[in-house]
């Protein structure tokens, strides 16, 4: 069964035609990988899901839900988690101010952050009076994924979430992106550039060339022909 599907999105950035026909399924409880070199629409299409690029035609459909109808706020109380590129988090406020914001959008009006985001990242209740922008980039990453998982999302996406982070931390966030899938059951769609850890955590992938998809499947057929012809810089 799907949990998302992109049915030939077309995008358009100013005069630039920057998505064409683009298809994507990603099935319920997989970790789809999306892959491509830099400025081949990757984060275009993440942030097309998310309501924040508009759709010029096709169709994104979330759990049978027409996303292109609803507004961006919607999309996070329908249970889709958002990491973008960058992070993102508020430098000027705390972790735990952080972690808060993410309890205003859920359904059931949760007062208190989750447990299981503290069990996820010890290193979040240690530092919970300490200003964002005060944590390293690596914890900044696991602040802001866990600002996503308060939420507590069906879908979590992910906009390149090592970029620019210590190797250790990299590790970790593999394996609790594997764990929350295993564990939880939880649908994984990540931006990732580096190979080593999307052979590790994806189970599918897709590849975008110049905004056009250009191979996709499960993760075992993303072979040395496909990363010399589409990922190779």
């Amino acid at each position: 069964m799907s949990m998302l599907t992109v049915n030939a999105v077309n995008h358009f950035y100013g005069g630039s035609h920057t998505l064409w026909d683009v298809d994507l399924t990603v099935p319920a409880g997989s970790r789809m990988c999306l892959m491509g070199r830099n400025g081949m629409g990757k984060t275009t299409l993440l942030r097309c899901i998310m309501g924040l690029q508009p759709v010029r035609s096709g169709g994104i459909a979330f759990d049978g839900t027409d996303l292109v109808k609803c507004a961006a706020e919607q999309r996070a109380r329908l249970g889709i988690g958002y990491v973008p590129q960058g992070r993102e988090i508020f430098s000027q406020l705390t972790v735990e101010e952080n972690l808060r914001i993410g309890l205003g959008i859920r359904k059931n009006g949760a007062r208190n952050i989750p447990e299981r985001i503290f069990s996820l990242f010890p290193v979040l209740k240690k530092m919970l009076n300490r200003r964002g922008g005060d944590l390293s980039g690596g914890q900044q990453q696991q602040l802001a994924i866990g600002r996503a998982l308060v939420l507590e999302p069906t879908l979590l996406i992910l906009d390149e979430p090592t970029e620019g982070i210590q190797p250790n931390i990299v590790h970790e966030i593999g394996d609790i992106i594997l764990r929350l899938n295993k564990e939880e059951g939880l649908t994984v769609l990540l931006v990732e550039q580096k190979l080593p850890f999307a052979r590790r955590v994806a189970s599918e992938f897709c590849v975008l060339d110049k905004g056009r998809r250009v191979a996709a499947g499960p993760i075992g057929e993303l072979t040395d022909e496909v990363v010399r012809a589409h990922l190779s810089v």
